[in-house]
């Protein structure tokens, strides 16, 4: 039986993994900071950072599955791996704009944009890939 090694499901994966750790972190110091140990305890930079984390969860299983699924198909290649980054710095441009002050709050949209066009383009992909389009 021959073995299948989806390289670019592994690199995103690994990715979205030490992206969430980030995010991760990035709670537990606001955390500290205002001295908040269960929940947002109605802290909004608290709140922001946790929302920013579950978003990401919210949107990269979709995009996981879609490139796993995409990559499975034989359809996948370069243009998969340079989606897939893209959509990942676009979840990094995200978690920093989340914290809503100074011009990295622009990251926030950026982030929001990215993540819709590219879990649509995927989908597109996906249902074109099903019904034998492409």
């Amino acid at each position: 039986m021959p073995i299948i090694t989806l390289s670019t499901t592994l690199a995103m994966a690994s990715a979205a993994a030490i992206i969430n750790i980030w995010l991760a972190v990035r709670i537990g110091a606001v955390r500290r900071a205002y001295k908040v140990s269960v929940g947002h305890g109605g802290n909004e930079a608290v709140e922001r950072r946790m929302r920013a984390q579950l978003n990401f969860v919210e949107y990269t299983s979709f995009v996981l599955i879609l490139i796993a699924l995409i990559e499975l198909s034989g359809r996948g290649g370069l243009w998969l791996n340079v989606v897939g980054g893209v959509y990942m710095l676009g979840r990094v441009a995200h978690g920093v704009g989340m914290d809503g002050t100074g011009p990295l709050a622009v990251g926030r949209m950026v982030g929001t944009l990215t993540s819709m066009l590219i879990t649509l383009g995927l989908a597109i992909a996906a249902a074109l890939i099903a019904a034998r389009v492409i």
